[in-house]
């Protein structure tokens, strides 16, 4: 969370979870509601942003609606962003990325 800060983001909501699924971090970015998927490896068999695929920017685009249309704010402007962090086997930091509109529109 700290890289959203320092990048100009404001953290509305974190781990919000409903029948569809979580999401990890709300965030604005300016005017812009932000949905963010943060993932983290270990292995460097996969970067972490190879796990987005089709079916979860498809389940992130439904909660990010779902979330608007509960917050009552349907038409409101929004994103998915996906953070990546790859860390070593000890835990530590080796990258980390910031993919900003990450999932295309689905609809």
């Amino acid at each position: 969370m700290e890289h959203l800060r320092r990048a100009g983001y404001t953290i509305v909501d974190r781990n919000v979870r409903s029948g569809l699924g979580e999401i990890d971090i709300v965030a604005r970015d300016g005017g812009c509601l932000v949905f963010v998927e943060v993932r983290t490896r270990r292995s460097s068999q996969m970067a972490p942003e190879e796990s987005v695929g089709v079916l979860k920017q498809e389940r992130l685009a439904r909660l990010g609606a779902d979330y608007l249309a509960k917050s009552g704010i349907p038409d409101a402007e929004w994103r998915v962003d996906v953070v990546a962090i790859e860390q070593n086997t000890a835990g530590d930091l080796v990258r980390l990325e910031h993919f900003v509109s990450a999932v295309e529109d689905l609809s």
